[in-house]
């Protein structure tokens, strides 16, 4: 081995992890044994289906005992899944667990298939007899259940055709499946020198890390040199991000929706109107965004400005080193006007073992809170103490996994699972809450600078970033929907379009940039990313309530997130103080946006 290999810096295999560093599925499994035990359970009582087929219209009585049936069966379903699925991401090369998870998800298959006749006879009950089935003493906690169900009535097939469709579920799954497995396994980024003369491999994992590099020379090599294994894959992960769009579109057309758009916000009830009014208050504000990169290019003293150098920050030569300990620590201090039952549990699951904390080789990158109904809110991380964005991201999982601990203790479980659109603020509200304590912990300007820069760039990451992904995902599904062709060079061109209108005509756009419309996970689940900017802006708002208010307003955050689904998205927040069907909420963060940006250019 030359002197040179034998200084790259490798990631452990996950057998070389300490236990302490990683989370405990005890609270699901305390082994595969155990798991397999629930898995032979699961598979003897998904032929119960059957007894109800046919009789869901005889009364109250046999509806209830047939949707009791169905939670049992959902609620076993999810521990299951939950578990085999943390475990697949522990390692993504680990074959023992993609087959566990491969035998839940075929499992699963046959349960959805089985179960695929529960919607149509529901929905074929007479209305006048539906509307006395609403108000039966034994349907008593599943009317919301009932009448989510009957808004589906114009997009619920016949029995054959749901059946149908249910069979195909796991193939479903392929292009995503591919892609995560392309990604997070088989793309190997080679090695680059870091700005200590350090050989490091290049990762998913620390390709961040490479960005916010004060030497430009290590930013630059570290971009071209990831991109290189994405030039090198372009024509698959075309291929499989059009087989991604083509799917949505085939299952909103068999569904009758409009469009792939609408099919996507349907189940949250939110109007596309709301999508449109985020693109378009967005792009009303994008001079402000190019103005704030104008302002970095100058404070940074470069002759112009490329992608490699929108992370650094711009008071670059400030160290914020935070092993996992100092994070926690700095998190529940920020968190204290949410209350001590919060703070007191988020501290005893962060420093005990909800948390898989840290890379190992295979192990899926980015990170990700996976509440359940019966199990602690796990969160999965990379942490990396000298990453600031990590301890944002830390605390934005958190906050997802307290709006799981709040909503599993205060609903039952039929309403206890949020969805995405409300998620996403409880995670940003903690960012939120994280800023303002860093900033009033510290006098140093430099420092303040420091932290200006960086919420001003989590503005810009969360709410200009992207909504300029939600775009691309309206734009590349509308392509499909007209017959447009689906290629390597309409996504990119589609892509590079959006690239030259979100940062401006003085920003540098390399080639290889283009190639970032194949490396989002997000676009594999699409119309996902919109509640990202919708959320923050919202949170922004709440926040600032919370803050400046007392304890009502504190009650009624805390009430937010105890509420699960027990209301529509847009109800629960206009209960918590915010109305996102106005573009108010969007229009006010990103002036609060241009107002850190002229702090930052005062400051530095």
């Amino acid at each position: 081995m030359s002197p040179a290999a034998s200084t790259v810096q490798t990631l452990p295999h996950r057998k070389e992890v300490p236990a302490e560093d990683t989370w405990d599925l005890s609270s699901l499994y305390t082994s595969d044994a155990g798991w397999e035990q629930d898995f032979e359970k699961f598979g003897k009582l998904i032929p119960r289906y059957e007894s109800y087929r046919g009789r869901l219209s005889e009364g109250p009585r046999v509806l209830a005992e047939c949707l009791e049936f169905d939670m049992q069966v959902d609620r076993l379903a999810e521990r299951l899944g939950t578990y085999a699925f943390l475990k697949t991401t522990e390692d993504q090369a680990c074959d023992a667990y993609q087959a566990l998870t491969a035998r839940f998800q075929n499992a699963a298959v046959k349960a959805g298939q089985l179960a695929s006749y529960l919607r149509p006879e529901i929905l074929a009950i007479p209305d006048e007899q539906f509307g006395k089935y609403l108000n039966a003493p034994e349907l008593r906690g599943y009317d919301l259940v009932l009448e989510r169900i009957h808004r589906y009535r114009p997009h619920t097939l016949s029995n054959a055709e749901e059946s149908l469709l249910a069979l195909q579920g796991e193939m479903a799954q392929t292009a995503s499946k591919a892609f995560r497995q392309l990604n997070d396994a088989d793309l190997k980024f080679g090695v680059v020198e870091d700005e200590h003369g350090q050989a490091v491999e290049l990762s998913n994992s620390n390709f961040s890390q490479f960005l916010i590099s004060p030497v430009r020379e290590v930013r630059q090599a570290a971009f071209h040199k990831y991109y290189e294994q994405f030039a090198a894959h372009e024509n698959t992960l075309s291929a499989t991000l059009a087989g991604s769009v083509h799917g949505d579109v085939y299952y909103a057309r068999a569904r009758k929706y409009s469009s792939s758009l609408d099919a996507a916000l349907f189940p949250d009830n939110v109007p596309v109107s709301v999508y449109d009014n985020l693109i378009s208050s967005v792009r009303k504000q994008l001079p402000a965004v190019h103005e704030y990169l104008e302002i970095r290019r100058r404070k940074m003293g470069l002759d112009d400005l490329h992608h490699y150098d929108t992370y650094v920050p711009i008071v670059s030569d400030i160290q914020q080193t935070r092993s996992w300990e100092e994070a926690v620590e700095t998190v529940i201090d920020s968190l204290q006007p949410l209350g001590a039952e919060y703070c007191q549990t988020l501290e005893a699951g962060l420093t005990g073992r909800w948390c898989d904390r840290y890379p190992n080789l295979g192990k899926q990158s980015g990170a990700f809170s996976c509440g359940t109904f019966d199990g602690d809110p796990y969160i999965m991380m990379n942490y990396k103490p000298k990453v600031l964005n990590d301890l944002f991201t830390l605390t934005h999982e958190a906050g997802h996994s307290m709006h799981s601990y709040y909503s599993s203790k205060n609903q039952p479980f039929q309403y206890y699972n949020y969805t995405i659109f409300v998620a996403e603020v409880a995670s940003t509200f903690n960012e939120q809450l994280l800023a303002q304590h860093l900033l009033k912990t510290t006098d140093d300007e430099r420092v303040r600078a420091y932290l200006i820069n960086h919420e001003v760039d989590s503005i810009r990451a969360t709410i200009v970033r992207q909504t300029m992904f939600a775009e691309f995902e309206k734009i590349i599904h509308e392509m499909a929907e007209s017959g447009e062709p689906l290629t390597v060079e309409s996504f990119k061109s589609a892509y590079g379009g959006l690239l030259k209108d979100y940062f401006g005509p003085k920003f540098v756009i390399d080639r290889e940039l283009s190639l970032e419309c194949f490396r989002i996970p997000h676009f594999y689940r699409a119309f996902y990313v919109y509640k990202y900017a919708t959320g923050l802006a919202a949170a922004i708002a709440l926040s600032r309530r919370v803050l400046e208010g007392g304890a009502s307003e504190l009650a009624d955050y805390l009430r937010f997130l105890s509420s699960g689904c027990s209301q529509d998205p847009l109800d629960l927040l206009s209960a918590a103080g915010v109305d996102m069907t106005s573009s108010q909420p969007i229009e006010t963060a990103l002036q609060h946006f241009s107002h850190l940006v002229q702090q930052l250019d005062d400051l530095t």
